[in-house]
């Protein structure tokens, strides 16, 4: 089936973040795109989602970035505090920081915000909810997608961003299981006002505008602003054997998430108990896949490469996915195909070394005291909408 003469037909299975960014890149550059989503209805579930300097590049190419701040909260500072005294280990500008070293600001949204607002640059009708991908065919020219539905879709390009339990990675990239990492976490917010009435019960002068880390040898919390300073958003993860669901979207008693960090600095238990709902997952992970493409199919986002958020860039690396994949299409549009296999080799070697740094940060965090930081410059610097790093003036 030659393309020459009409425009690839490219297939995104998936519409999250990681699908919504790769159709809007795609379509920013004259593609024709297509969305198969397994949900009958649109949306994303979670609360924030750190959006680093290297994922900030893309949203600004986009054309994104004037709306995404409006949505989006930037942090003035990060702070490091003990688990038990609240007792500053380490302390760091961010704002302004961020845009002069690595070429963009570190920001935080609300997963529906940045969702909704990806949503906008993809036509509605090209998205297709309601289809649940049961199976893929690898053809020489193309591929073919298959739905519980009992449709199929054929396309010259199928980019699979359907989630850790892809079933187009099993099919072409192994059956391996997913790694339970011996982390659950709770997502929980609340309002910042009601956060900030704390005042010196607190063991910092909280202004809402940090990003702080209580670090403890049996995980760590994490408080950062959202929705413009509306929410502050609260990440809990507990080193733990048990098994949970991954799922984002598993209810869970607030009481247990209180038990699991007793002991723990009194007024982050206060900020944790202001909670009305939480939502509990075990965190899973996979080994690092030799390559991200084959055929006429490549993989992006968690399908590809899910990680611990250790390092916050889970997001991020799927929102590069999407970028990078765009502008090598654009570059290779006379050979689809060649433009798969450099995907593959540009990105395998990045989201990889992430993907295993995210667990050594993880280990290292259970230490007593824990060490610095493994840096991450290398990570914020890159810049996936020109395939290059970010260099210092």
């Amino acid at each position: 089936m030659s393309t020459r003469n009409r425009k690839l037909k490219i297939a995104v299975v998936g519409a999250g973040i990681g699908g919504l960014t790769a159709a809007a890149a795609l379509v920013q550059k004259g593609f024709e795109v297509k969305i198969y989503e397994r949900a009958q209805k649109l949306g994303e579930v979670g609360a924030g989602l750190q959006v680093g300097p290297n994922a900030m590049k893309v949203i600004r190419s986009l054309g994104l970035e004037e709306a995404y701040m409006k949505i989006a909260s930037e942090p003035e500072n990060k702070i490091s505090l003990t688990w038990d005294t609240g007792k500053i280990r380490a302390q760091e500008q961010l704002i302004g920081v961020m845009e002069n070293t690595y070429g963009a600001p570190y920001t935080m949204s609300h997963r529906a915000d940045l969702h909704s607002l990806l949503m906008t640059q993809v036509s509605e009708k090209n998205i297709y909810t309601g289809h649940e991908c049961v199976d893929a065919t690898n053809h020489e020219n193309g591929a073919v997608l298959h739905f519980s539905n009992g449709k199929e879709v054929e396309a010259d390009i199928v980019l699979a961003s359907d989630g850790i339990h892809s079933v187009i990675r099993e099919k072409f990239f192994g059956d391996s299981k997913p790694r339970f990492t011996e982390q659950i976490c709770w997502r929980l917010s609340v309002p910042m006002d009601d956060f900030l009435s704390m005042g010196d019960k607190l063991p910092y002068a909280f202004t809402g505008k940090e990003y702080a880390g209580w670090i403890g040898p049996t995980g760590h919390v994490l408080f950062y602003p959202i929705r413009g300073g509306e929410l502050l958003n609260i990440f809990a993860g507990r080193v733990s054997s048990a098994w949970a669901d991954e799922s984002w979207a598993v209810p869970s008693d607030t009481d247990e998430m209180m038990k699991a960090y007793a002991g723990w600095n009194e007024s982050m238990l206060s900020v944790l108990a202001m909670a009305t709902e939480a939502y509990k997952w075990g965190i899973h992970d996979r080994d690092p896949l030799p390559h991200l493409s084959i055929g006429n199919i490549a993989l992006m986002g968690d399908a590809a490469h899910p990680m611990m958020p250790t390092l916050a860039q889970g997001g991020a690396m799927a929102i590069e996915d999407g970028m990078a994949f765009a502008r090598l299409l654009q570059v290779n549009i006379s050979d689809h195909k060649k433009a798969l296999t450099e995907y593959s080799q540009e990105r395998q070697p990045r989201v990889s070394r992430v993907q295993l740094q995210a667990r050594q940060q993880f280990l290292n965090n259970q230490m007593n005291p824990a060490p610095p930081p493994i840096p991450v410059g290398w990570i914020y610097g890159h810049d996936a909408v020109y395939g290059t790093d970010f260099q210092l003036s």
